[in-house]
């Protein structure tokens, strides 16, 4: 049996958390890889139940399953919430205790959705990118950190902090991610400013020597940002810490035309867990207007990741391509004035694709 711990969360999480069950369902049913799943509480549902973002029993449920599915967390009913109970504070935690020090973010452009990105097409017809991110370490996590007042001035202050072995276990998974793409990896830092980062350009090149079949570049942040917006598809691998990975990663989702279509995963030595990249989206939940594809193509990646079954995580790519080519869309990559489905409708759609046949 492989277990499986489900986290809804917030706003939108549940509807599209929803929709992707239905998907693994069916995939469960027919490969019958005996998947049990339960649910458990994060971010502000779970402040609302327990005053807590990441309860112990969350936590406890997340640590004994074999992977994690997580929708969204976070909205304004919990602002004025103090920092440490705020509802971003259950993720991050959840990271941390999971020791998810790897996030990976595939940014690919969909054929069929190339006019929905912001840039023109011909930039971002051959986008293929694998963001990786440390998320452990760095400024997020790093001590000291607070608020004070110095001679009546109030400061805030946070360290950027990355130790060698954080630096080289990080850059294995992006070499390794490198190897089964186009063997070519740019690694991201501003070594030019921080020593932080200093360090993280070293290690990388050290750990470099042991992939020789992989081209290794360096790429300050302020030109990484610039040239993703540039010529994005000279990008294949892209390798950062925490923060810089948090806006790159953001920043390379808007050349596909909607965050609602990229999932991402968060791997550790044994654990995983599996996200849609987007937020919470409290202004349309409960609407059924959520996009739930992303979602439904982080599952695909559990079970490429954590279950090793690539055919059945190839199977589920390919009805969500059916799917766009059957035209169908929600609201935020359809094109102006064209009919739209809603969340419901769009995850039953793919299980109807994921039984078809290959054409």
């Amino acid at each position: 049996m492989k277990k499986i711990a489900i986290f809804a969360g917030d706003g939108i999480g549940p509807e599209i958390v929803a929709a992707a069950r239905q998907v693994l369902d069916a995939v469960d049913q027919a490969a019958h890889l005996g998947l049990h799943c339960t649910e458990g509480l994060v971010g502000g549902a779970a402040l609302d139940a327990s005053d807590d973002p990441l309860p112990v029993a969350s936590l406890q449920l997340a640590m004994a399953a074999d992977a994690v599915i997580l929708g969204a967390v976070g909205g304004p009913r919990w602002d004025a919430y103090p920092p440490a109970k705020r509802p971003e504070q259950g993720l991050l935690r959840l990271r941390k205790g999971l020791d998810l020090y790897a996030n990976l973010r595939p940014a690919q452009i969909f054929p069929q959705l190339l006019d929905a990105s912001p840039l023109r097409p011909e930039l971002v017809r051959d986008v293929d990118i694998l963001v990786v991110r440390e998320l452990t370490g760095d400024i997020y996590f790093g001590q000291p950190r607070g608020l004070e007042v110095v001679d009546g001035k109030r400061r805030g202050f946070n360290t950027m902090v990355y130790d060698e072995d954080e630096i080289r276990r990080i850059a294995h998974v992006a070499f390794r991610a490198a190897q089964g793409r186009r063997k070519q990896l740019c690694s991201v830092d501003k070594a030019n400013v921080l020593e932080t980062t200093r360090l993280w350009r070293e290690v990388v090149t050290e750990v470099a020597r042991d992939y020789p079949d992989v081209q290794l570049s360096h790429m300050y942040v302020d030109n990484a940002a610039m040239q993703l917006i540039r010529a994005p598809a000279q990008f294949d691998v892209l390798l950062t810490g925490n923060m810089f990975g948090d806006i790159l990663s953001d920043e390379a989702s808007q050349l596909t035309g909607s965050i609602g279509m990229l999932p991402s995963a968060s791997l550790g030595e044994g654990r995983a867990m599996y996200e849609p990249i987007h937020g919470s989206a409290p202004d349309i939940a409960g609407q059924d207007k959520a996009n739930p594809l992303a979602t439904i193509l982080s599952v695909a990646m559990m079970l490429r990741h954590s279950f090793h079954a690539e055919s059945w995580a190839q199977r589920v790519e390919a009805a969500v391509q059916r799917v766009l080519d059957q035209g169908l869309r929600t609201a935020d990559i359809a094109a102006p004035g064209a009919s739209v489905i809603g969340t419901k409708a769009m995850g039953a759609a793919v299980v109807n694709a994921l039984s078809l046949k290959d054409q």
